[in-house]
């Protein structure tokens, strides 16, 4: 009896091993799917290119800042949209502002879409790459500086990303 006990929790427990693994590749192909959480390849992102500016294109690229429900500090995009050429470098600043009466710790996610544009847009430089530290009632202006590879499809015209604030202090605090 005890056997047979053992050898199901011991298969339970496997399965629900091999579930976790496999829901990383679940979520991507979900994502590529529906076009939700356009998400930015990073490795990609870190190419330098020199496909020069395509000056016969126009790329409207929106930018929208949110707060994970949790996280109480002010965050706006003081740029709504910026229009580029492709190859040409553009900039966005975002104001965020501590709120509370204690220091925290913030970082930022971003994704874009439609989810087909993500992997023709690079960042280098963002506020997203590293964690955000604010004192108490502290203000920050925060920057991304980004391109849009020139080879972005034709029917591409409109861009938008989207940065949620998470609060990460006590996972922080934690380690």
């Amino acid at each position: 009896m005890h056997k047979k006990l053992i050898l199901q929790l011991s298969t339970a427990c496997l399965g629900m091993f091999l579930f976790g693994f496999a829901l990383v590749p679940l979520y991507d192909v979900f994502c590529e799917i529906t076009g939700l959480n356009g998400k930015v390849d990073l490795v990609e992102s870190k190419k330098k290119y020199h496909a020069g500016v395509d000056e016969t294109r126009l790329i409207k690229v929106q930018f929208i800042a949110n707060r994970n429900e949790n996280m109480p500090w002010k965050f706006s995009a003081q740029n709504k949209e910026v229009v580029l050429h492709p190859g040409a470098n553009g900039q966005a600043i975002f104001y965020v502002k501590n709120t509370t009466q204690r220091e925290m710790i913030g970082q930022a996610i971003v994704s874009v879409s439609p989810s087909a544009s993500a992997k023709y847009f690079h960042k280098t430089q963002c506020f997203c790459f590293e964690r955000q530290a604010l004192k108490a009632g502290q203000e920050e202006s925060i920057g991304v500086v980004f391109s849009i590879d020139p080879d972005i499809p034709e029917e591409i015209t409109k861009m938008t990303l989207s940065y949620t604030f998470f609060d990460i202090t006590d996972a922080i605090a934690e380690r």
